[in-house]
């Protein structure tokens, strides 16, 4: 059985896998895997922990941390901070591994688990692969935990270690990607935390620029992360911009990796307007940009009408990573607002991509809606069909075929894309199309079809 989705381990708190026992081996599991890996080295190893301001955070935090010691690895608790800052930080604590506990964009009842390497990127496929097969052998054992997690040697147990100052380093590391030339002094700026991991370091970063900075949405109860409001739920951040007469928005989702942004007349611009101004409007034209097979089609004859090069990965961030280091290229991202900038940090970071836009703004004298006037969106609509359960739309003839005809009917104009969620029972059922209206009916058309076939 395969425990890890497209991002991780994710699902409904008090339900396998997220659960506090379950969580406890795979903290244990994780932890043989790492001394494994490291049977050379003369020190135990270690990772570094960090989550976002869900209320079940602190019961999964406390099963990880007893799961790596009874293996034998040293934890560093780093508290409440955004997902990319736990990857800068597992490097800069020379530590062998970095996870997350966050279930990003999704509500605070669900929770999750993300692992970084010691570089700081994403887990690879035979490390991921090997504390599965591990998962699966402690899950196939019946008996009292003695038996399924044995402690050889007391003495080898690891240790655990709570750090004060992560959030300054983190913010200090946020800050240097930003040109030492240009400050932020004349922008007022709203920054829309999501009630989530970055409610504290966001709205500082932007202050210690010099921005005049409008935080909202930054009083995590630990139930009200994402709850209408970050990058998933943008209307507050429009309605705030125009409200407080402000330079430019920004909205966060729970765990700080995903960014959209508004301009100074309220219009939202969302990854794929960030990554056309990155990609155009920088002091360095880039070779190329990797989108997803959700990236609007308005991105691709934008950037090929500058004569940059587009391809698209599979939806995910790690895909994108992987396109980006096949090509040597250094910028991509979704249109959700997941936004590589590998020459500033190795993983989707919504504070370092948002200092990016407005280092540009700074460089060329602009509002954001100058930037963006060059990029034109093709009509899409997106309909995400909750199921019962995890089921494959392709299994089923009769959807088969409906898909092909709305292919057929798009071709040339426009793109339909349909998608099974990595992390919950749902289909995304994606239309493009020079037609508002058509993009509309066909998409509600196919999700109702789903709906009524699937359940």
């Amino acid at each position: 059985m395969s425990y890890f989705g497209t991002d991780g381990i994710r699902g409904k708190f008090g339900e396998l896998p997220i659960t506090p026992d379950f969580i406890l081996k795979l903290g244990y599991v994780t932890g043989l895997v790492l001394i494994e890996n490291n049977q050379n080295s003369p020190r135990k190893p270690s990772v570094v922990i960090g989550k976002d301001t869900r209320l079940s955070g602190y019961v999964i935090e406390g099963a990880l941390q007893a799961g790596f010691n009874a293996a034998g690895v040293d934890v560093y608790m780093l508290g409440p901070l955004p997902t990319p800052a736990i990857a800068h930080l597992t490097r800069s604590f020379n530590a062998d591994a970095g996870v997350v506990i966050s279930a990003s964009h999704n509500p605070y009842y669900d929770n999750g688990i993300k692992f970084f390497s010691a570089d700081g990127k994403k887990l690879t496929d035979a490390m991921q692969n090997a504390i599965n097969d591990k998962l699966d052998a402690i899950m196939a054992v019946d008996g009292n935990n003695d038996a399924v997690m044995p402690i050889l040697d007391p003495a080898q147990l690891g240790k655990n270690n709570r750090i004060d100052d992560a959030k300054g380093r983190y913010i200090e590391f946020c800050k240097g990607s930003f040109p030492y030339q240009y400050d932020l002094d004349h922008l007022t700026v709203v920054v829309d935390c999501a009630n989530g991991a970055g409610y504290s370091v966001a709205p500082r970063v932007m202050r210690e620029l010099g921005a005049n900075v409008i935080a909202i949405n930054n009083k995590p109860d630990g139930i009200n992360i994402n709850a209408d409001c970050g990058s998933t739920h943008p209307e507050g951040l429009q309605e705030a911009v125009l409200k407080y007469e402000a330079d430019v928005g920004i909205a966060l989702d729970g765990d700080g990796d995903r960014i959209v942004m508004v301009d100074e007349a309220g219009n939202l611009v969302d990854g794929d307007g960030i990554l056309y101004v990155l990609a155009t409007q920088g002091q360095t034209k880039v070779a190329g940009v990797v989108g997803t097979l959700m990236s609007n089609m308005g991105l691709e004859l934008a950037l090929e009408a500058a004569d940059i090069e587009f391809t698209r990965a599979k939806v995910g961030d790690r895909y994108v990573m992987q396109e980006l280091e096949a090509n040597g290229w250094i910028l991509g991202g979704e249109p959700s607002g997941h936004i590589l900038c590998l020459d500033k940090s190795r993983t989707g970071d919504a504070i370092i991509a948002s200092l990016q836009i407005l280092a540009v703004m700074q460089a060329r004298g602009k509002a954001l809606s100058d930037l963006t006037e060059g990029f034109e969106v093709l009509p899409q609509k997106l309909v995400n069909v909750r199921l019962s359960q995890m089921q494959d739309p392709f299994e089923h003839e009769e959807l088969v075929v409906a898909f092909d005809k709305a292919r057929a009917t798009l071709e040339g104009r426009g793109r339909l894309l349909i998608r099974q969620s990595g992390t919950e029972p749902m289909i995304r059922v994606m239309v493009e199309s020079d037609d508002e209206i058509e993009c509309d009916v066909m998409a509600n058309d196919l999700a109702d079809k789903i709906k009524a076939i699937l359940g």
